[in-house]
């Protein structure tokens, strides 16, 4: 009697332990409901992000990284299409098109740029800039830089930036990195055979602190329509790693 007690309840049992465990697992994450007006929380791995609706009086000091050509062409969290050649960056909650001016703690630049992507989701990292955005501040070489950014609002946002008008970043000066050198003497060599052909060719030394770099640029273009067609030229003549830089 007992034996047959024993297994009809152990079903039973086991059921009302799966039911439990169904219950505690969604109970550990439930999705946040947004407040009305405010942007949908979203969640990355196991850590919930919460989009600010206004970027009104926004500062904030950290480490900013950037990314590139792995996600060249590929579609951001705004639904556009991310070009490393503009002036962008990924923020993990500021609204999406809001132009914040990030400044170089280590250098003193500054830049203005766009959000339209999230990100960047390493500890201690702020904002992850294109490459475009991170030539500008001269964080391409040592990959991170501490920085602060202030947000400025969108285009045209009365209510937070003052009717704010964004730079155009798709005319102004760019250039074409055709070589990087450790050795002056090589960057020199090629310099003198680029002057056979090509107009406007530099070497602009970088140092990252551990060694310097000697890169060799090329050509000039007043706007990033022009600048592509160069690129796409210098390749075809056989400069494959050949790229844009925005001076």
């Amino acid at each position: 009697m007992r034996s047959n007690t024993n297994n009809w309840m152990v079903p039973v049992i086991l059921m009302c332990l799966l039911l439990f465990a169904i219950s505690s697992c969604s109970q550990r994450s439930p999705q946040p409901a947004a407040k009305p007006g405010q942007p949908k929380p979203y969640r990355v791995g196991k850590i919930w992000y919460y989009p600010v609706s206004d970027a009104s009086n926004f500062r904030q000091k950290g480490k900013a990284s950037w990314y590139g050509k792995k996600f060249h062409g590929k579609k951001t969290s705004s639904g556009e299409i991310y070009n490393m050649h503009a002036m962008s960056a990924a923020h993990k909650t500021l609204p999406l098109g809001t132009y914040v001016r990030v400044h170089n703690l280590a250098n003193g630049k500054s830049i203005e740029v766009r959000i339209n992507d999230r990100g960047p989701f390493v500890h201690g990292r702020i904002i992850d800039l294109s490459y475009a955005a991170a030539t500008n501040l001269d964080i391409v070489g040592p990959g991170t830089a501490p920085v602060e950014i202030v947000a400025l609002g969108k285009a045209g946002a009365s209510d937070s930036a003052s009717g704010y008008v964004p730079v155009d970043y798709y005319s102004g000066n760019f250039t074409f990195q055709v070589g990087a050198f450790s050795q002056k003497e090589n960057a020199v060599r090629l310099k003198q055979k680029l002057e056979e052909k090509y107009m406007n060719v530099h070497i602009i030394p970088y140092d990252d602190g551990k060694r310097v770099m000697y890169r060799v640029r090329v050509g000039k273009a007043s706007s990033l329509e022009q600048a592509e067609e160069y690129e796409n030229i210098l390749i075809q003549q056989g400069f494959n790693g050949a790229f844009i830089v925005a001076e």
